[in-house]
């Protein structure tokens, strides 16, 4: 089984490369979606996350507006708040692992905003880094977030810078120019994981 990282700085569009390598029929391991999973009514980070910031849980489930901004530009409350998801994600990516190999599955994606800030790339055979310009990145985050500039900047801040990201990415894909040139891309890499020489 060939399993491939998936990454890039928040707002890059690996949502969108994700969608395409859904569809070509690629497992995707989604760590956003396995957090908000954790962090739903029932969900593992419920409780300790409720004991550190009894004001983000309502109703059994977290408030992720009210813990974003109970932690947003304050390092050790992100930090204590990474130390409650990340084994917790990691436990899940290893179950979804699990799966694949016993499926027989010929390639699987780890969709992982933070794939070399956690180590999961020590999973991966290969790592994908979708890149796309630093202002429409800007515009992306303050849109979804509701975010400020500098607050956006400043989450912007807390990730990997891109040139070495970038520098770490086996394959480089470029997001931001038009839905045509991504999907030309996405096509291309497709074909050459399908079909390598």
């Amino acid at each position: 089984m060939r399993v491939l990282g998936l990454t890039g700085g928040m707002g890059a569009g690996k949502t969108t490369v994700a969608r395409f390598l859904r569809r070509a029929g690629w497992p995707v391991f989604d760590a956003d979606a396995a957090v908000h999973v954790l962090q739903a009514r029932g969900g593992a980070a419920v409780a300790a996350i409720a004991c550190r910031w009894p004001d983000c849980v309502r109703d059994g489930a977290v408030d992720r507006s009210a813990l974003r901004r109970a932690v947003i530009g304050q390092p050790a409350e992100i930090a204590t708040l990474e130390a409650i998801i990340h084994p917790l994600v990691r436990r899940a990516r290893r179950v979804f692992l699990g799966q694949m190999r016993r499926r027989s599955v010929a390639i699987c994606v780890l969709d992982i905003p933070l794939l070399f800030e956690t180590g999961a790339d020590r999973d991966c055979d290969a790592v994908i880094v979708v890149t796309a310009p630093l202002d429409i990145r800007l515009r992306r985050i303050m849109r979804r977030r509701s975010l400020t500039e500098p607050q956006a900047r400043a989450l912007l801040a807390r990730q990997m810078s891109d040139s070495e990201r970038n520098r770490r990415a086996d394959i480089l894909l470029r997001n931001g120019l038009s839905r045509g040139h991504t999907a030309r891309q996405m096509k291309r890499l497709i074909a050459r994981m399908e079909n390598p020489a």
